[in-house]
């Protein structure tokens, strides 16, 4: 029941004293007597993220986990509890009045998600399936010896226990067993015994051979029909018969799996006495593996030795295939060291949280895996040998990394899906990582172009970085995009752990930070559709959050596997806005900024949105001062092409120009600065500039670019002179009438 106030009993060597615990603002307190023993847990339960006052008798005090719990300073044998984002099991200390331990106080602290226990249980299975299918890439015996070792320090017992468990409590394990003992495989055998002779129905070759040699003979009476051939017969016979019977291999093995567990847990209490949460939980797998073991079917069923893995029985009958699946899970699991485990369940803990961040780990690595091509090498490599046996190379803090190609046929691409990558912080451009402080994500997908290294797509604007973190305590997009009550109640909501705009906000903090981000998402076990922000018009950059929650049925992942296949196809589209961007940054930053225009210029609004100083392109053009009369009227000015000495070169500055800036002889301060209206010059004949009234009488059959021209009207360049002579494209003596074109920042530059 859920109460705002418990009395929880304390027992003491002298007798029991009672501790009140009272729930701040409604906070729950839950006596949960049914649930508690049967997931090994204190029935005395609160609320993670929830505040809780108690009180003592005078005289008395708690002692231990100085972030939870909080003395009063005016009483000592009273206080707070604040179990903030644990889950597990708080044991502790009851002190008398001289500070020594006379009781202990148990309290549960359950997760504010309901489905916790499930989603623990559900996600450390599969966990244990991986770590299985990894450990068989290494070993793939034909067949195994029935020995196990449990020679090992508590912390790597709970471990393999922890694994265990997760598969004995689930319904896969459970209906099995029960399948095997409703129709459980059964073999023909010989049995010999001996029968009275009258009693036999069917007499083969070798009880007619004992009617004439055996012992212990009855005589027959002279009316008997065997009579003139023998005059007795045995009184008894040996008789082979066939029964039917349970005592197979393969069922001899199903008793082993059982006993084997059971073995364990016993070896487990035993080096477990002084932690009450792993002695309750083992003991109470013990008793259910005992209750099956009791079954009749297991009486006569014998131990084996060893057993062939290639058994068709065990390979494929339903209920035996899985546990034997079980079985090599438990015996690969007893080769694996996890030290990452020591985060998610170490003493009395259960931190579901880190334990849905690993498992994404590896429901993200089959998503990576079936969208791209996977080394197997670098999977392979997440199970090494270590000192201890074999290690799985995944812990919360330590960078983790499998590579691959994804190859579409019009283009090659590098893959690589990172955990805990750490970004280095303060890193100047061109370089990768943050530009702030160093950050790490959960998990990176990185994706560049085949054939260069990932430090070249890095420098060069190539690579595309996609984020994503794990929020298990999120349980809707409300909790992630908060409302606007949220902005007031965020800092409490980080002190009690309750994850809601902030978590949005730290998408955006990886997205500006982390250089070559184009995507930051939150991955959490909700049942929604997916949230999704895009930066611009296209998929990526842009922030989000996907739901992916622990289910045999139904994870919703598959929603982030087609986000992760559409990002894919926008990364093969050459032509895509992301590219665009990416080559403008790599052109913009390459080189570090050395011009400074403090000139008065045209704002770049409107029509004039494009004038960007360095983009802007002026051409330097000589004119007779004949023609200058023609060129300002009639809006035309034409400049040589060709192979002539002089001819312009049309370079992409020269054919993108905007404005002309014109020069004759000797001057060398000009202010005839034209606007061309037309983008682009046109190729004209010399027949054709005369027919506009060109003044020229020479009969050339040369050609020339032909600008389309009109004055000026922007007064931040009209009226405005410039020394063209220290512009560096202009050349003295008879070379400066050749023309070139500059940009409007190297213009300014020599503005009069």
């Amino acid at each position: 029941m859920a109460e705002n106030k418990l009395s929880i009993p304390i027992k003491l060597s002298n007798g029991t004293i009672f501790l009140i615990l009272f729930g701040e603002s409604n906070d729950e307190i839950l006596l949960n007597l049914n649930d508690a023993e049967e997931n090994g847990e204190s029935p005395f339960q609160i609320i993670e993220g929830c505040s809780y006052e108690y009180k003592l008798p005078k005289g008395y005090s708690l002692h231990g986990y100085k972030d939870i719990i909080s003395q009063s300073k005016v009483h000592k044998f009273s206080g707070r509890i604040t179990p903030n984002i644990y889950v597990g099991t708080l044991v502790i200390n009851v002190l008398d009045s001289e500070q020594n331990k006379c009781g202990e106080l148990k309290l549960e602290v359950q997760s504010k998600k309901i489905t916790y226990r499930e989603d623990y249980r559900l996600m450390l299975e599969e966990i244990t399936e991986k770590c299985t299918d990894l450990l068989l890439q290494h070993s793939s015996p034909v067949s195994q010896y029935f020995e196990v070792n449990f020679n090992f320090d508590a912390q790597t017992l709970y471990q393999r226990f922890a694994f265990v468990k997760s598969i004995l409590e689930s319904d896969e394990f459970n209906d099995s067993l029960h399948k095997i003992i409703s129709a459980p495989v059964t073999r023909w055998k010989d049995n010999e015994e001996k029968k009275d002779i009258r009693n036999v129905r069917k007499f083969t070759n070798s009880s007619i051979r004992q009617l004439a040699g055996a012992t212990n003979r009855i005589e027959l009476t002279k009316n008997h029909q065997l009579f003139k051939r023998m005059k007795s017969v045995p009184e008894k016979i040996r008789i082979n018969n066939k029964t039917e019977t349970v005592d197979t291999p393969e069922n001899r093995f199903i008793k082993f799996v059982l006993i084997s567990f059971q073995s364990f847990f016993s070896d487990l209490k035993e080096k477990t006495k002084n932690n009450g949460r792993i002695f309750a939980e083992a003991g109470i797998l013990e008793n259910k593996i005992q209750e099956y073991l009791n079954h009749s079917v297991f009486k006569e069923i014998s131990k084996p030795k060893t057993l062939p893995l290639n058994s068709p029985v065990l390979q494929r009958k339903e209920g035996y295939r899985e546990v034997l699946r079980v079985w090599l899970m438990f015996d690969l699991a007893a080769k694996l060291v996890w030290h990452g485990g020591e985060d998610v369940y170490s003493g009395n803990k259960r931190d579901v949280a880190v334990l849905y961040e690993y498992w994404l780990f590896f429901k993200l690595l089959d998503i990576v895996s079936e969208i791209f091509s996977i080394e197997q090498g670098s999977v392979k490599d997440l199970i090494k040998k270590t000192t201890d046996g074999l290690g799985l190379q995944l812990k919360q803090g330590k960078h983790t990394a499998v590579k691959g190609i994804f190859d579409a046929g019009t283009r090659k691409l590098n893959v690589k899906f990172s955990y805990n990558k750490t970004f280095q912080g303060e890193m100047n451009y061109p370089y990768g990582g943050s530009w702030t402080k160093k950050m790490r994500p959960d998990y990176t997908l990185s994706i560049w172009p085949f054939g260069i290294t990932q430090a070249v797509a890095e420098n060069e604007e190539l690579i595309t970085h996609i984020h994503f973190d794990a929020k298990y305590k999120v349980e809707n997009i409300t909790g992630i995009i908060g409302t606007d009550e949220d902005f007031i109640k965020e800092k409490e909501d980080q002190r009690k752990g309750t994850f809601k705009r902030i978590d949005l906000l730290k998408m955006h903090a990886y997205k500006d930070a982390i250089r070559r981000t184009a995507g930051s998402y939150i991955l959490y076990p909700g049942t929604e559709n997916p949230y999704k922000k895009n930066g611009f018009h296209e998929l990526i950059p842009g922030l989000g959050a996907f739901s992916v929650r622990p289910s045999k049925t139904n994870t919703g992942s598959e929603a982030l596997t087609v986000f992760i296949k559409d990002v894919v196809q926008q990364l093969l589209n050459r032509a895509s806005q992301k590219e665009k961007i990416a080559y403008k940054t790599y052109e913009t930053f390459k080189d570090k900024p050395f011009d400074i225009v403090n000139q008065s210029l045209p704002e770049t609004i409107n029509s004039d949105r494009s004038l960007i100083p360095d983009e802007t392109y002026i051409l330097i053009g000589y004119y007779d001062k004949e023609k200058w009369k023609w060129i300002y009227e009639k809006g035309w000015y034409n400049a040589r092409a060709g192979s002539r000495r002089g001819s312009i070169n049309v370079s992409p500055k020269v054919a993108g120009a905007k404005f002309i800036l014109l020069h004759s002889e000797g001057e060398l301060i000009t202010d005839k600065i034209l606007e061309i209206t037309v983008s682009g010059p046109q190729v004209w004949s010399k027949e054709t500039l005369i027919s506009k009234g060109y003044p020229s009488k020479s009969n050339d059959n040369y050609y020339y670019l032909v600008y389309k021209t009109e004055p000026v009207k922007r007064i931040e360049l009209f009226g405005k002179k410039w020394d063209i002579s220290k512009l560096e494209g202009y050349k003295s003596d008879r070379g400066s009438g050749f023309p070139f074109a500059v940009s409007l920042t190297e213009l300014m530059k020599v503005k009069v």
